[in-house]
């Protein structure tokens, strides 16, 4: 009898280790929920600051039109020193960060996603923003949103998994557009090199806990604002071409010149490399020109993408503009992302494009040029379509947006070879012993 009793009792003690409280699959679980609705939170904050110090900085140009030629260089000399300094993996994007880091998670934890890289690339990313560098959050979002999800792994004593990163990643995307589609799709193209069956829970449970707490405390919003224009057959089999090829050709060249900048042997180039500070101000200068000469390519370009959708005109010359503020910025090492961006540079193309089809329904126009460009960009045609389709609501050109973004994927493969993130990934690898 007693025998029985003591058999009973071990038996219960190792099914409660086994799915008790303590077991690992509820740390799983309890990891999952508190790392995803901490990244819903931190990328709503996230958003918010960044917006308010886009104001801020629009408010100083109206009040002093000449200011940013002394502020901006001198804010991107001393933001680039910081991160330096103190933090050299927040420089850039943050995406080829976590890409690198899927390689090898300890690792990552301890550099590329430390505590200390996330806090600096938060507000070091904010106070690009404040001296007018054409920068975006969501690149940002994705490495800080990896190292919460990275973190709550490690609190609860689980082994990190390259998902981890990628599930975190994944949730960022979703908080910061408020799009879980796209952060499924962004995890799937761009962040896991090999999607394993394994991720698809922990990537799905992140995204959709993530989306739903940007959803509950900022409302049901669409980004860009809701976009009902649709395109004929005849249109679209005219126009998707055209916004492919153009949009594509532009994007890879952008590529093309960020991943060219770290490997050129040119004379000048190499000097610039060598003395990042003295190219950080070149930068500075040359962003500085251009918006004071436009006074439309400061920030992350999302109030313009979102009046061109709407119809307003804007300079001809607009998308060039933004596409030579965003590449020196980029280029200057400073921590910022490319996503919003991008995505305005695609609609200052899409604006040069209505002018060509005039006949044509214009927002639609501008749409299949935002999705032609990001593609030749980041060469993630369907993460593209399915951020322009959630962020305007614009379900209605889903195979027009899709064919132009598989023409631009082409057309930047003709242009670079080496697709962007990955490219810059191999910048944050680890270096084997004694190479």
């Amino acid at each position: 009898m007693k025998a029985t009793v003591r058999q009973t009792l071990r038996r219960a003690r190792i099914m409660m280790r086994r799915h008790g409280p303590e077991a690992m699959v509820w740390r799983r679980r309890i990891a999952i929920l508190a790392g995803a609705i901490l990244v819903g939170i931190v990328a709503l904050l996230f958003a918010d600051l960044a917006d308010e110090a886009n104001a801020l900085f629009a408010r100083m140009t109206q009040r002093w039109w000449w200011a940013p030629l002394i502020v901006t260089p001198a804010g991107f000399v001393g933001i680039v020193w910081l991160t330096q300094r103190f933090a050299p993996a927040a420089a850039g994007s943050g995406i080829p960060q976590v890409m690198a880091a899927t390689r090898n998670p300890d690792a990552g934890m301890n550099r590329l996603v430390s505590a200390r890289t996330a806090i600096a690339k938060f507000f070091l990313t904010v106070a690009t923003l404040l001296f007018g560098a054409s920068v975006g959050r969501e690149g940002p979002t994705v490495q800080i949103a990896a190292s919460i999800m990275g973190y709550a792994h490690r609190i609860m004593h689980i082994p990190l998994r390259a998902s981890v990163f990628i599930a975190g990643g994944a949730a960022g995307v979703a908080g910061a557009f408020n799009t879980p589609l796209a952060g499924v799709a962004f995890a799937i193209e761009e962040l896991a090199a090999a999607y394993e069956q394994r991720m698809t829970l922990l990537v799905m449970t992140a995204v959709l806990i993530a989306g739903m707490v940007s959803l509950g405390i900022a409302g049901d919003y669409v980004y860009f604002g809701a976009m009902r224009q649709t395109l004929g057959v005849r249109e679209a089999l005219i126009v998707t071409p055209v916004a492919g090829i153009i949009g594509g050709v532009a994007g890879g060249l952008f590529s093309r010149l960020m991943l060219s900048f770290g490997t050129s042997s040119l004379a000048p180039v190499a000097w610039f490399r060598a003395r990042r500070l003295y190219f950080a101000l070149a930068c500075g200068v040359v962003v500085a020109l251009v918006g004071v000469v436009s006074g439309l390519t400061w920030g992350t370009g999302y109030d313009a993408a979102r009046h061109i959708i709407e119809g307003h005109d804007v300079p001809i010359w607009f998308g060039a503009a933004k596409f030579l503020s965003t590449l020196a910025t980029a280029l200057s090492g400073l921590p910022g992302g490319i996503f919003a961006p991008s995505l305005s540079v695609g609609a200052g193309i899409g604006d040069m494009l209505r002018s060509l089809f005039p006949g044509y329904p214009s927002g639609a126009i501008v749409l299949l040029g935002m999705v032609a460009y990001f593609t030749g960009v980041v060469r993630a045609p369907l993460t593209a379509v399915i951020i322009i389709s959630e962020t305007t609501a614009s379900r209605g050109l889903m195979m027009p947006l899709l064919a132009s973004a598989i023409m631009a994927d082409f057309a930047a493969q003709l242009v670079s070879k080496e697709r962007l993130y990955h490219g810059l990934s191999q910048r944050f690898m680890e270096k084997p012993q004694g190479s």
